[in-house]
């Protein structure tokens, strides 16, 4: 699962995935629109539902992400929108923990930020059905690299994670699966809905 909790992971993660949110964070505040608010808002409110829902998978469980989608909607905004989703999970639910919202944040959030920059204009400019192809696409991969990142984040704080860590990380092929559908779908939908433009990504 992608909220680590507290105790799990070793210092120098600890403060590297911290440094990263927050200069991330701040970096793309400074350059949001006003129009990217209620936006945020919005996808904030769906990851922040979306993750609630638990599916066992394994010796763990994942949830839906919709990071690949909020990054093409969002770009960078994408990351404080995460971690203010994660915050009201953690003091609502005990979700995750205090000291790993950094890296829980940058885990999910990074790989659909990247995804979104780079298929927002192939997909503006899409067909219905090539944009869920494309969106579909893109979400899996950023499934897969949160997985990936999570289990980095457990190697790299200790060695006795590794074999957990691989664990975890097949975990997300699932996973990868159902985001492709679900964010494909609604990649489709928008398209149909919104032919002058959905996809406001920027860095």
């Amino acid at each position: 699962m992608a909220h680590i909790q507290d105790g799990v992971l070793s210092a120098p993660v600890l403060a590297g995935g911290a440094m990263l949110t927050i200069g991330l964070c701040a970096w793309s505040l400074r350059r949001a629109r006003d129009a990217d608010i209620p936006r945020a808002a919005v996808l904030a409110s769906v990851f922040f539902a979306g993750s609630l829902v638990a599916i066992p998978v394994g010796p763990s469980s994942v949830h839906l992400m919709f990071s690949a989608l909020m990054g093409m909607v969002l770009g960078g905004l994408a990351l404080p929108a995460v971690l203010a989703a994660l915050i009201l999970q953690l003091v609502l639910f005990g979700f995750g923990g205090v000291t790993t919202l950094g890296v829980n944040a940058f885990n999910i959030a990074a790989p659909g930020i990247v995804a979104g920059l780079a298929l927002q204009g192939a997909v503006a400019r899409a067909t219905p059905g090539r944009a869920a192809v494309l969106a579909g696409l893109g979400a899996g991969a950023a499934a897969l690299a949160t997985g990936g990142l999570v289990a980095l984040s457990l190697a790299l704080s200790a060695s006795a994670y590794v074999p957990a860590a691989r664990i975890m990380a097949a975990t997300y092929l699932p996973l990868a699966v159902i985001e492709a559908v679900v964010c494909g779908a609604v990649a489709a939908y928008l398209q149909r809905a919104r032919p002058q433009g959905w996809t406001g990504a920027r860095a």
